[in-house]
């Protein structure tokens, strides 16, 4: 038998993502949250491209961010509500990461190889939130596919976009569970 690290296993089969809108300050400060991304730095990077990079949001940051997102969804039309609601996820947010995928040349590795890597670096970096004792959460939304948010909110380059917006603070109150996959329903067992 493998050593098994049971308090790590146990945190995994009970994880439980946090509402940002349920997050608070404070948030942690830089010494914190380089520890959060340095574990998350760790994830599987396949060629060792590093297709990813990090864009800490805090203070002033998330108020621009904030009214960024709202002029991009009055630009796609969408509606006062759905505007309202993104623009809150930055504004009430006390801390945020940008997850940013970055594609770089490869003959070896292929782009998808690179987004999964960046999704990975998303999840890594919201479980090493979660288990240093803060709520997280990752979001995304529809601005974060926008071409012309990304450039002028967060000045990316064309082999780049968003992964995901990690929400990271206190949280001030624990969501119920959430129904999970049947698992038997999801697995296929090969033996031959």
């Amino acid at each position: 038998m493998p050593d098994r690290n049971q308090a790590a296993l146990d945190f995994l089969l009970t994880r439980r993502s946090r509402p940002s809108k349920t997050l608070r300050a404070p948030a942690p400060d830089a010494d914190q949250l380089r520890v959060l991304l340095t574990a998350a730095a760790r994830s599987p990077d396949h060629g060792k491209l590093e297709p990813w990079r990090f864009i800490v949001l805090q203070g002033a940051a998330l108020q621009r961010m904030a009214d960024a997102v709202a002029a991009c969804g009055l630009r796609l039309g969408k509606d006062e509500e759905t505007r309202a609601k993104a623009r809150a996820a930055f504004a009430d947010s006390p801390l945020c990461v940008a997850v940013i995928e970055v594609h770089k040349p490869s003959e070896k590795i292929p782009a998808l190889e690179q987004t999964y890597s960046a999704g990975a670096v998303c999840l890594a970096l919201l479980n090493a939130a979660l288990a240093d004792g803060w709520g997280a959460n990752w979001l995304s939304g529809w601005a974060s596919h926008d071409r012309g948010f990304l450039t002028e909110a967060l000045a990316l380059g064309e082999n780049e976009r968003v992964a995901g917006f990690l929400h990271i603070g206190t949280e001030t109150s624990t969501p119920p569970d959430r129904p999970r996959p049947d698992l038997d329903a999801i697995t296929t067992w090969l033996s031959e």
